[in-house]
């Protein structure tokens, strides 16, 4: 997720090490051509909110029979007496605290450092806990719940127990150090200590936790056998075409068979089957490369591999890990060349080969190892989405590349779906048949609304042909997707975030979140707007000029003949991210008001149980007005819009037409402002119980832009939540769990 690192000015590493791929881009921006303060600011709402403020609740045993398998519910119809989106807008805000409509409740249940056992010392908070690998990680992001019933055994129609299988992406930064999670705020120079990494990697990765209800209050159950971590030290098996490939030797894993970890895990994804899908995200960042690594190489293609993810020689790694000591632990995170061998089995050159899929596992059964899936490609993966699953049909995995001027992709099984497989009692084996075969596709997206997916295969003759780097078979496409990408002409986008499947009628929306790198008058880094991007304007944030387009917006598609094995494709643009009052020709197309303006739409799922399209956003250029929100949203369907051209002006005279398409705008009856979070925050991660009635949300580093010289005196952290809200002990700030529930018990967004 992460913001992008030229729309706001804060210190956090994620925002200049992420989404930074060498796919183009630029740091200066255009002259203005619109005061945002004076032309765009729309007004506040004056609906009323329900204020933020429960307490922690205390965690209670577990019992631990042998896993089952679920069975399958049926979808719950909206009863006759709903009516979606009957809540009141809550108004913008830059309060530190959460802000949910009037009727609502939001309750903290699971924060950074929480303990995940009953020996593991309770969270201080004051930068001197250690044992990570046994407590909540950090920068809590995708989130899937997973039911389980009153005797333990996993089912899918549990609305009072189950299991939250939680992605921890990252870590609160300035400079090297993750400075919240040490007494001092760590080291800042190199060499960093073993003591402070090892805190730092543990913090990264996956956690599994039980949650339950007892009356109408929900938290999270400390010692239930359930419980686990993984980081990125723990094994993971390689799957699919790339398994046994030379290109992910390494000296830990000479047969290319499994590697340690997952990292900078993001959106994630929930299969027919019932396991959880997580997608590795800006990996590449956490890796040095040597001044000289190109020469070592002696111009073997993987430096044009290496330079296309964003390491090229000399390029440095986010938080030093690498100099912690020569440990082997340590060592992983240097990719240069340094051994003798012709493979690289005797160092770690290819070991950012083994970052970047997505990684499935059994959240109900911690003995099986996780798998990375390299059928569905290597890129800054984010959610993987399900097309709605057909007997008799293949099923298809939509996925997106979050950088500037990334692609969209899709895998299509080649095993077509079996009602038996939503009850198999083997997960891992059920993804092993519908994730291991199948072809991966990129999309080109065509200016009259239609598109194609094209297939990433060495029977592609541009794959096949291409001069910048010498593909040897699918595993090498399946590696290096974003090279096969370029080769195809994939239409590059506005980095494509989350993406998920509207239940209803099977339609595909993806998060675009914004783009610094769109200019009416590209230079040669940059890219003009076309017809699925179709917005390069000028907002003004204070006295900065954010360019390209900064707000975002959401694309759907819906597929053509052959349904989840289609290869064309029509689209339009839901909704542009915008601010009320902003230029209807070129900005607010969407005709948003001050109950529904947004900027930076990121996580994005449609609800199962009532329809409701939830928008989240993580936000740099509309953080002066507002912290990052949740949006609630009934959408209509692809083509319900029309046409409109942009008439872009040059700066040397007439004009650059861009035709685009724009969904019907949305009423004060189909789109509003559901939550806004505290400051500095993220808002991420979102699924909900079976009946519709509880709801888990993840609010992700509030207070990130602190500086780490202001860590003694909490008076100067840019938040102070969740303490502020009741939750835990001292006052550093921490990412967090929270479940919201409708005071009436009905379902929520209704």
């Amino acid at each position: 997720m992460n913001k992008p690192n030229d729309l706001v000015s804060s210190i956090d590493p994620d925002d200049i090490d992420c989404n930074d791929s060498p796919n183009e881009h630029f740091n200066t921006v255009l002259n203005a051509r619109l005061s945002r303060r004076s032309l765009l600011r729309g007004g506040m709402a004056s609906a009323a909110t329900a204020i933020f403020g429960a307490v922690g609740l205390s965690a209670c045993s577990s019992d631990d029979p042998a896993p089952v398998t679920p069975t399958p519910t049926p979808t719950p119809p909206p009863v006759a007496a709903e009516k979606l989106l009957a809540f009141t807008a809550v108004p913008k805000s830059l309060a530190d605290m959460v802000s949910v409509p009037a009727g609502y409740t939001a309750s903290v249940i699971y924060a950074l450092g929480d303990p995940l056992n009953g020996t593991t010392p309770a969270f201080k908070n004051d930068g001197t806990d250690n044992n990570f690998d046994t407590r909540a990680g950090d920068h809590h992001d995708g989130m899937e719940f997973y039911g389980l019933s009153a005797t333990g055994s996993a089912t899918t129609t549990s609305s009072d127990r189950g299991l939250l299988a939680v992605n921890h992406e990252a870590t609160t930064d300035s400079k090297l150090s993750s400075f919240f999670l040490h007494a001092n705020g760590g080291v800042t120079t190199l060499p960093r200590p073993a003591s402070e990494v090892d805190k730092e990697v543990a913090i990264h990765g996956v956690s599994v936790v039980e949650v339950k209800k007892t009356g109408a209050a929900w938290s999270y159950v400390k010692e239930s056998s359930f419980n686990h971590r993984i980081t990125p030290l723990t094994d993971i098996e390689l799957s699919g075409p790339a398994r046994g490939n030379a290109l992910l030797k390494t000296k830990y894993s000479p047969t290319a068979t499994k590697t340690r970890g997952t990292l900078n895990n993001c959106g994630t994804g929930k299969s027919p089957w019932g396991s959880f899908l997580t997608g590795e995200e800006n990996w590449s960042g956490y890796f040095v490369r040597g001044a000289a690594d190109d020469a070592a190489r002696a111009g073997d293609k993987s430096i044009a591999s290496l330079k296309r993810y964003g390491r090229n020689q000399g390029a440095t790694s986010r938080h030093g890990w690498e100099s912690a000591g020569t440990d082997d632990k340590y060592a992983r995170w240097d990719i240069s060349k340094k051994g003798a061998s012709a493979d690289g089995s005797d160092d770690y050159r290819n070991e950012m080969n083994g970052m970047g899929y997505i990684v499935e596992m059994d959240p109900y059964d911690k003995s099986k190892s996780a798998k990375k899936r390299t059928a569905l490609g290597r890129y800054a993966h984010e959610s993987a989405a399900f097309g709605n699953p057909v007997v008799g049909q293949q099923l298809a995995v939509y996925m997106g590349d979050d950088s500037r001027n990334e692609y969209i992709y899709k895998f299509v099984s080649s095993a077509v779906w079996a009602a038996a497989d939503a009850t198999a009692t083997d997960r891992m084996a059920t993804g092993d048949k519908y994730l291991d075969s199948g072809k991966l596709y990129v999309a080109k997206i065509n200016a009259d609304g239609t598109g194609q997916w094209i297939e990433l295969a060495m029977s592609n003759a541009a794959i096949a042909a291409y001069g910048a780097y010498k593909f040897a078979d699918q595993a090498d496409i399946a590696v290096n997707a974003r090279l096969a990408a370029d080769a195809v002409g994939a239409t590059k986008m506005d980095r494509p975030e989350w993406c998920s499947v509207n239940p209803a009628n099977g339609e595909i929306y993806y998060s675009l979140t914004n783009n610094s790198n769109r200019a009416v008058d590209p230079t040669s880094s940059q890219l003009a707007p076309d017809s699925s991007n179709p917005r390069a304007y000028t907002d003004m944030k204070g006295s900065s000029a954010q360019a390209g387009n900064p707000n975002g917006h959401i694309l759907r598609m819906k597929e053509g003949a052959g349904a989840s094995a289609a290869t064309s494709f029509t689209w339009d643009v839901y909704l542009f991210g915008a601010e009320a009052g902003a230029n209807g020709g070129f900005v607010n197309l969407s005709n948003l008001t001050a109950d529904q303006d947004f900027s930076s739409p990121d996580g994005l799922a449609f609800s199962p149980y009532t329809g409701i399209c939830w928008i989240q956003t993580d936000d740099g250029a509309y953080t002066d007005v507002t912290n990052c929100m949740m949006l609630a949203a009934v959408p209509g369907t692809v083509g319900d819009g029309a046409k409109v051209t942009l008439n872009h002006p040059k700066a040397a005279g007439g004009t650059l037409a861009v035709d685009t398409y724009v969904g019907k705008k949305p009423t004060a009856e189909t789109l509003k402002r559901f939550l806004v979070g505290p400051a500095g925050s993220e808002i991420t991660g979102i699924c909900e119980t079976p009946d519709g009635k509880s709801m888990f949300i993840n609010i992700q580093h509030p207070g990130e832009n602190t500086a780490q010289a202001n860590l003694a005196d909490p008076s100067k952290y840019t938040s102070q939540w969740p303490s502020n809200a009741g939750y835990g002990p001292g006052k550093r700030p921490r990412s967090a769990t929270i479940v919201i529930t409708k005071n009436d018990g009905g379902r929520i967004g209704t």
